[in-house]
C-alpha cells in the first residue's frame, strides 16, 4: 500500500531541495531520516524530515501499516511552486525585480510486504 504527503509553498528554491531530495529517494524511512538528521544543508533537510515523518503518522493513521520498519521511499518529487516578486531600488530612482522562488514537494510511501 502507498501514501501520500504534500507541502506545498515551501520558501526555498527546488534546485536546493532536489540537491537533498536526491541522497534519500529510494531509501528505507529509517536510512532516509538518518540521512536527513546528518545532512549539511539542516534546514532543507529539516523541511524533508518533517515531511517523511508526516507521511509515516499518515500511514500508521490510516492503519495500513503496523510499524514504520517495512516502509521505504517510492516516490520523492519536487517541483516548483509560485514565485514571489520584490522589487530592490537601483540607481538613478530605478529598481530591480527579484524572484523569490518557492517548491513544491510531493512523497509517496511504499510497504517492502506488499
Amino acid at each position: 500500500m502507498q501514501v501520500t504527503a504534500k507541502l506545498g509553498s515551501v520558501r526555498i528554491t527546488p534546485r536546493k531541495i532536489g540537491l537533498v531530495a536526491d541522497q534519500v529517494r529510494g531509501k528505507t524511512v529509517h536510512e532516509a531520516l538518518e540521512i536527513l538528521d546528518f545532512s549539511p544543508r539542516k534546514r532543507t533537510a529539516g523541511v524533508i524530515a518533517t515531511l517523511v515523518r508526516g507521511a509515516i503518522a499518515n500511514m500508521l493513521f490510516q492503519g495500513q501499516a503496523e510499524t514504520s520498519a517495512s516502509l521505504y521511499i517510492h516516490t520523492l518529487l519536487v517541483g516548483q511552486g509560485m514565485t514571489i516578486k520584490r522589487f530592490r531600488a537601483r540607481a538613478k530612482g530605478s529598481g530591480t525585480r527579484i524572484n523569490k522562488k518557492t517548491s513544491n514537494i510531493r512523497i509517496v510511501l511504499g510497504d517492502w510486504s506488499k
